[in-house]
């Protein structure tokens, strides 16, 4: 999906899978406390007794349920299990030798058989190596909001929610550097993995970045708005890591994609992001048996991932190319050597082409990207991914750097879209997809004949551009906002108070005073908070609700009529037990 180059700062990289750039102008190191880890684990085993030059890998697949008897098949014709997912009837399997596909085939019960690569599993499968963990570097404070940002209005939408904790966005990628001080808070190691080579390693740091392009979208979706550096779209959830992106050559072959789905659709992911197309084929096509079988494979991963609640969100792709009039395809297989074919529109971009995903164009500031793949009834959304300047974000090793891709819009859109899951709780994944083409804006089709369509829905733009502040159900908030975004300490058995100065607003506080409050704090059933205005009458917002639950990300409506709006407010937090430490991130007043 690489697109042609834009020019000597934002010069496109390998691997051709990524929708993105190498990072640009990388700035000043940041750092941040390590994440908690996931229980430790084994590494995974050998399948087969030594790895043989030649092994290649096979989806076989059969009826959903019991494989077991496939699965004993596999190994009389020759073969290994790699990896097994009976929910979806799909068999990962390795093999030296060259008649495997067709000896499966005529197995009974066995509906497809394809490889999955043309090149060989690398013998790093059978005992992966954990990716390096970066020394963390430091950044002056100070997160200024960017032009995209503001190109999303989701500076406006976080007056109103930067989202809730519990919603979990998966960044299935490269990996995320979880210890960058904008993602460590919001970083969810117990359910991040690596699905490298098509199984889950559960081991601590499995999830991290082999490269530079996950952490960087990552940040796009939930950096934290913590005075540090840059905010994400939605920097109130959570975000896990899934890395699918294999060490060396950072591709994303169908095995690891079907991983990442079923993981994610276990684990609970509201929205997941997929800023890749799935290797060596740039386009998969039906009339090729192996081909199918990746199709087929992908699809039900997908479907599962979607019958347990969770939206794919993914990159339309970087070579300016109209998806909806295939032709040629010039870049597959990109693990072996490429060659040009003929394609149709029956060939699919997968994850982005299937049914369900919502696939997201390139914007720069008011155009399409220049390399922006396009296509009529195939882009569903669009949002900025940077052009000549290129989209500012994390980078592992607590740095910041810029890059331009259709990757980088399609973390826009899952924000976006972990807003409207904070906002709509029990929202379902079809309910998700409507509504982010609902609150979308239309984009008109340029003087360009490449663009078919109508202002409300065309082959740049899809519905629109997608704007955070409606999708959060609001408009800009009225009168005048005032935020506090110092951090407070919160220890054991202590209060803590953080002020907010209130100027220049005439008479009384309203009746529907908004007051924003992110507390990260576990088991918020030892805090009572309590909203302090400048006469010193309190008003309750939280009195030990919530158990065990992790974090405060409300916004409460209080009536302050009978105060006067003028002077220093406060947000006091009593912390009643011990064994729980926190802090208040940030807290604010719309008046």
């Amino acid at each position: 999906m690489l697109a042609a180059t834009l020019g000597a700062a934002l010069a496109f990289g390998t691997p051709a899978a990524l929708a993105g750039t190498d990072p640009v102008n990388p700035a000043g190191p940041a750092s941040a406390p390590a994440a908690a880890a996931a229980p430790q684990a084994a590494a995974p085993t050998s399948q087969s007794a030594t790895w043989v030059a030649g092994t290649r890998a096979y989806f076989v697949i059969t009826t959903p349920g019991d494989t077991s008897a496939v699965r004993a098949a596999v190994a009389s014709k020759g073969g290994s299990v790699f990896a097994s997912y009976d929910a979806i009837g799909v068999i990962v399997a390795h093999s030296a030798s060259g008649t495997f596909a067709s000896a499966m085939r005529g197995v009974s019960g066995v509906q497809q058989v394809g490889a999955t690569r043309t090149s060989d599993v690398p013998a790093d499968a059978y005992n992966p190596a954990l990716p390096a963990n970066p020394a963390q570097s430091t950044t002056p404070a100070g997160e200024p909001v960017r032009a995209d940002m503001t190109q999303i209005k989701a500076d406006q939408a976080w007056a109103v929610t930067t989202g809730s904790a519990t919603v979990k966005v998966g960044i299935l990628d490269t990996g995320v550097d979880d210890q960058h001080q904008d993602l460590a808070p919001n970083f969810n190691a117990a359910d991040s993995a690596s699905c490298a080579y098509g199984k889950a390693d559960t081991r601590a740091g499995a999830w991290r970045d082999v490269g530079t392009h996950g952490t960087h979208v990552a940040g796009t979706v939930a950096a934290a708005k913590n005075g540090k550096g840059v905010i994400g779209v939605a920097p109130g959830v959570k975000i896990s890591s899934v890395r699918i992106a294999e060490p060396g050559t950072s591709l994303f072959f169908p095995e690891n994609t079907v991983c990442g789905f079923m993981w994610s659709g276990d684990h609970g992911f509201k929205v997941t992001n997929n800023s890749y197309y799935t290797d060596p084929w740039q386009f998969n096509c039906p009339d090729n048996a192996d081909q199918a079988a990746i199709i087929e494979g992908v699809k039900r991963a997908q479907e599962y991932a979607e019958s347990k609640g969770s939206l794919q969100v993914a990159a339309a792709g970087n070579s300016n190319l109209d998806l909806a009039n295939k032709t040629t395809d010039t870049e597959s297989p990109n693990d072996s050597t490429p060659v040009t074919r003929t394609i149709t529109n029956a060939c699919l971009d997968i994850p982005t082409e299937l049914p369900g995903v919502v696939t997201v164009s390139a914007m720069g500031t008011t155009a399409k990207a220049s390399y922006s793949n396009y296509g009529l009834n195939v882009i569903d959304v669009t949002a900025p991914g940077g052009d000549a300047t290129g989209i500012y974000s994390t980078l592992p090793g607590g740095k910041y750097g810029s890059m331009s891709g259709t990757s980088m819009a399609s973390p826009h859109v899952a924000g976006v879209a972990a807003l409207l899951a904070s906002t709509n709780p029990g929202i379902t994944p079809a309910q998700l997809r409507d509504k982010l083409a609902i609150q979308a804006n239309d984009v008109a089709c340029p003087s360009d004949s490449r663009c078919k369509g109508t202002t409300t829905k065309n082959g740049f733009f899809g519905e629109g551009q997608v704007d955070a502040l409606k999708a959060v159900g609001s408009t800009p908030p009225p009168g005048k906002f005032f935020e506090n975004t110092g951090d407070f300490a919160i220890g054991d058995n202590t209060t803590v108070e953080s002020p907010v100065t209130v100027s220049a607003v005439a008479g009384n506080a309203p009746a529907t005073l908004k007051v924003g409050v992110n507390i990260v704090h576990t088991y918020i059933g030892d805090l009572k908070v309590d909203l302090i205005a400048p006469d010193g009458t309190v008003y309750n917002l939280h009195n030990r609700t919530g158990s065990g639950t992790d974090n405060i990300n409300q916004a409460y409506t209080v009536n302050a009529s009978s105060e006067v709006a003028n002077g220093t407010w406060k947000l006091r937090v009593n912390d009643n037990a011990g064994g729980d430490i926190g802090r208040i991130d940030a807290w604010n007043l719309t008046f």
